[in-house]
């Protein structure tokens, strides 16, 4: 069964593929949107990827810049790559063919069968074909989507980032009626990822051991420098909900967002009362860490051992 990932393509993003790689879906595409760095680097860090890890899907070009107001990216925190690591990087590759994502996600949908989608940054993209080919957005099956939180933010006190950086396009997008299955922050921070959880994937032996293994690392101590024990595995969870929904559980709910406000704007509200709103939407309530740890690592070191 074929599916589609929407990505910003930092290095949890990278893992989270890699967690799809190893399923038993096929990724039929790959849509790229400005999130973690601006989308040139965006691009970089997709072509590296592929070349390193010898991806054949295809890998199209999405929007630079949100619905509306200035751009926002992760660069304070993940640095000018979007990629912090402890030694080695992706490699420099040839840059991607030009290929529009839009165009790319409409041919997709316009295909029979079922169109599940995997988001893992700023939902810029889908909103564009959600307000341009409503028809087609219609037919979407599912929309996993690593972003919100139910009681607070990171890149704000209110909002996360994958929220605050396109807060309009998760509005148009909910909206729109569309299948949305949130992952958030407080699910993703019951996964967590310590520095020896790198060992393994640096002695797998492979060719690319020592890069998984040393951008892991790095994505490791986003957590452990701010005096933290460990860091949130945050895309590959998203990852894991979307293929092996069976040790997640999902919880209908009414899922708003703050457009305005200064110290509001992005945050997601989460109404899990029936009796005070429709649903529109279901949240990830709870997930076996435990379990979605030995398949986000198993995917690490199983890509190292190549």
């Amino acid at each position: 069964m074929g599916v589609w990932i929407d990505t910003d393509m930092g290095f949890d993003d990278i893992a989270a593929i890699l967690v799809v790689v190893q399923s038993e879906f096929e990724i039929d595409g790959v849509s790229l949107v400005f999130g973690n760095t601006p989308l040139p680097q965006v691009r970089m860090n997709a072509a590296g990827a592929a070349s390193a890890f010898g991806w054949k899907f295809p890998i199209h070009t999405g929007r630079a810049m949100p619905v509306l107001g200035k751009l926002e990216t992760a660069q304070a925190i993940l640095g000018e790559t979007g990629i912090p690591t402890s030694g080695k990087s992706l490699p420099q590759a040839a840059a991607l063919a030009e290929s529009d994502a839009f165009a790319a996600l409409c041919h997709w949908l316009e295909r029979k069968g079922q169109h599940r989608i995997l988001a893992l940054g700023p939902l810029t993209n889908i909103a564009a074909v959600a307000l341009a080919r409503p028809d087609l957005a219609a037919r979407i099956t599912e929309l996993v989507w690593m972003g919100g939180g139910l009681t607070s933010g990171n890149h704000t006190a209110s909002a996360e980032f994958n929220a605050l950086a396109d807060p309009e396009a998760l509005s148009i997008v909910i909206a729109h009626g569309l299948p949305l299955r949130m992952v958030d922050l407080d699910l993703c921070r019951k996964v967590l990822a310590r520095p020896e959880d790198a060992e393994p994937v640096r002695h797998a032996g492979g060719v690319n051991a020592e890069l998984i293994a040393d951008m892991f690392s790095g994505y490791i101590r986003i957590g452990t420098s701010r005096g933290r024990p460990a860091m949130a595995i945050y895309d590959p969870s998203a990852a894991v909900a979307f293929v092996t929904p069976d040790i997640v559980s999902f919880r209908p709910a009414r899922i708003d967002v703050e457009l305005q406000g200064a110290l509001t704007r992005g945050r997601t509200v989460v109404e899990t009362r029936a009796t005070h709103a429709t649903f529109n939407a279901q949240f990830a309530a709870d997930i076996d860490a435990d379990m979605a740890r030995v398949i986000i690592l198993a995917a690490l070191v199983n890509e190292a051992r190549k």
